[in-house]
């Protein structure tokens, strides 16, 4: 082998151990900003996590955790905001992250149930059309989501709370989307508890969950179980930035039950 033939391969393994190094450096750094982003959540500090969870798509667009994270955060933090248009611009973003992650998984079951969550948030902005077409989302990829994990408990939960609202709707409204979609998955309020109950055993925390199955006893005309539920309630130390609202919200169900 000649000095010029063993320079070349010399400079060839060289520049492959920059580029190992180089990026294992880049996924400790995306790593490190998940970390923190999810430290950031458990403080409460949810739009200081969707800052971190940013900063790691751009370095790694096509990771598959981050891509969920961003869409889940677009989504909870614009639920929270007032501006109508704002809010779309935020459950716009959290869908683009979502089919951004389904790209990468399309079986995944984070990833089906962000696009379920982002569409759920979606029907509260849209048009009667497009809400329409959400609801029919909405059920299809909290149902693969499940398919891939039948206890992801946000996934469970979506699904109690899309049987509970659709099942709820008058014969006019029910008709209505039975012809636009040409067909509507059966709902009902058994389906809604049966699902919530299992993410009450499975996350005995969740205070968002105990509101919506004490809301689905009120509405099954077992009133006596709602109580009880918003009692358990309103004891828990709240987990998320939402959780103080939703107690109060629970204080005033149950007051108006007593």
């Amino acid at each position: 082998m000649s000095m010029f033939e063993r320079h070349r391969l010399l400079r060839v393994f060289l520049s492959f151990i920059l580029i190992s190094a180089l990026g294992s450096v880049h996924a400790q750094e995306v790593g490190y900003l998940v970390r923190e982003g999810e430290e950031l959540e458990k403080a409460m500090k949810d739009g200081e996590a969707l800052v971190k969870y940013e900063e790691a798509v751009k370095l790694s667009p096509n990771d598959l955790r981050v891509r969920t994270k961003c869409s889940e955060m677009y989504s909870v933090v614009g639920h929270r905001l007032t501006d109508k248009k704002k809010r779309s611009e935020y459950f716009n973003t959290a869908r683009t992250h979502a089919e951004a992650a389904l790209r990468q998984d399309s079986v995944d079951a984070n990833a089906n149930y962000v696009m379920a969550l982002a569409l759920s948030r979606l029907a509260m902005v849209g048009t009667v059309k497009e809400k329409i077409q959400y609801v029919r989302g909405i059920k299809t990829y909290s149902d693969a989501s499940l398919m891939a994990d039948p206890d992801h408990v946000k996934a469970l939960y979506t699904v109690g709370k899309w049987h509970h609202e659709v099942s709820g709707l008058g014969f006019a409204e029910k008709a209505a989307l039975r012809v636009a979609l040409g067909g509507m998955p059966p709902a009902s309020l058994a389906e809604a508890i049966e699902n919530f109950e299992k993410v009450r055993r499975l996350a005995p925390s969740f205070v968002a969950n105990y509101l919506a199955l004490a809301l689905a006893y009120k509405d099954s005309g077992q009133s006596d179980k709602s109580i009880e539920l918003l009692q358990r309630m309103v004891r828990l130390p709240p987990k998320t930035q939402d959780d103080a609202g939703l107690k109060e919200e629970g204080k005033k169900l149950l007051q108006s039950l007593l």
